[in-house]
């Protein structure tokens, strides 16, 4: 068994809409509460408190506040369970010496979500959703749904709603057998370099709609706060990063499904975006102490390009899609993969600016190509075989 999610467009009317903002409310005001109990029971007792202590005090809660009995018993619950949830992840940072964050409170822009995690849903009609508490909602099915739904989840972005089925469903049946392997290496003037000569072109979805989300900033800072303009521009700039995370997701899952049905075996670098996209480091002159110039502007503009990309979202997304294919996703190590060369071995260092690989045995071949060759050289070795022919240079 694999599970499957299903996010749909939900239509709500403007009373079932108030309800939802209303149980989102509540919900953030419960998770606050949880958490700074936790918090102060701690500094003053060096007590800690579980979820279970927690949820016993919910029928008490509900006869102090009567409202919470307005919101079905298992959303408040699966609210504690994230309380306990982003506790054991802090325990578990703090154990591993990594940066521990401790979980913050929640403002009405960072809670955007609640969860039937059993039941008190239900589909009644193609075009509508039951939701206990809340009522029938019209919602937009555009695709079937396969297997057995578990959890069910109202999301807000923006000014719109969207229901999110969480499904078990039987392993599905893998795509015909495949035989045929391709290495990638992810790039920023290219989205991707294949090894077989190939590119798949960057579609730079945020670059593009960069001048107009500047202006829509520009709109906003002007705006007075609490007014009934500055509400309208930022829907507005909430309705451009929402296109331009649509457009994204469109064309990773458009590539990565073209590249799971074509190649039985598919290398990746090891990538880490979060550290590649690091600020550099100031620099100062030791006689003077003025700051000298560091290339930060430069490396600010692409670690905007890095992050439209969207490289970690793509191996994501080829990655479960080649699980349910019966398909291979290798990941190597990314060391020297643009500086060797592909035709003889030889390291042959290159600066970041050049695009271009020339060797001394006669390897006349674009940069990225080179290093995608390479990753399917090293994938194609963890996978046993004994050669693999590179292509004509």
């Amino acid at each position: 068994m694999s599970k499957k999610a299903y996010t749909f467009r939900l239509y709500p009317t403007k009373q079932q809409e108030q309800t939802l903002h209303k149980t989102l409310a509540l919900c953030r005001e419960l998770y606050n509460a949880s958490l700074e109990e936790r918090t102060e029971a701690y500094r003053m007792s060096k007590v800690r408190i579980t979820y279970n202590q927690q949820a016993t005090q919910l029928p008490e809660m509900k006869e102090i506040r009567p409202e919470y009995n307005d919101i079905h018993s298992q959303i408040l619950q699966d609210t504690l369970r994230r309380v306990e949830k982003a506790m054991r992840a802090f325990f578990r940072r703090v154990k591993n010496g990594e940066t521990p964050g401790y979980p913050r409170f929640k403002s009405f822009n960072r809670f955007d979500s609640f969860t039937y995690p059993q039941g008190g849903f239900s589909l009644t009609h193609d075009t509508r959703v039951y939701l206990s508490k809340i009522g029938s909602l019209k919602v937009r099915l555009h695709r079937p749904i396969e297997g057995k739904m578990k959890t069910c989840t109202i999301k807000k972005e923006g000014d719109q709603w969207y229901i999110i089925f969480s499904c078990e469903v039987e392993t599905i049946e893998p795509l015909p057998e495949n035989n045929e392997l391709v290495g990638l290496d992810m790039g920023v003037t290219h989205f991707a370099a294949l090894s077989h000569g190939e590119t798949i072109e960057n579609p730079r979805h945020f670059r593009r709609s960069q001048k107009r989300l500047a202006k829509i900033s520009q709109n906003l800072s002007r705006c007075k706060k609490g007014s009934h303009r500055r509400a309208r521009v930022k829907k507005q700039l909430a309705k451009t990063h929402r296109k331009i995370k649509n457009q994204r997701k469109d064309f990773l899952h458009k590539q990565s499904r073209k590249l799971v049905n074509t190649y039985g075996t598919i290398v990746f670098e090891k990538l880490h975006p979060s550290h590649m996209t690091h600020r550099p480091k100031p620099k100062k002159d030791e006689t003077t102490g003025e700051y000298l110039p560091n290339g930060a502007a430069a490396k600010a503009g692409l670690n905007t390009s890095i992050l439209d990309a969207g490289w970690s979202q793509f191996q994501q997304y080829c990655t479960y899609k080649a699980e349910d294919a019966g398909r291979a996703v290798l990941f190597v190590s990314p060391n020297y993969t643009s500086q060797i060369c592909s035709g003889c071995g030889q390291i042959r260092k290159k600066e970041l600016s050049e695009r271009w690989h020339s060797c001394d045995c006669g390897a006349e071949l674009d940069r990225d190509h080179n290093a995608a060759i390479n990753i399917l050289r090293l994938g194609s070795s963890q996978r046993g075989a004994t050669y693999v022919e590179a292509p004509c240079l």
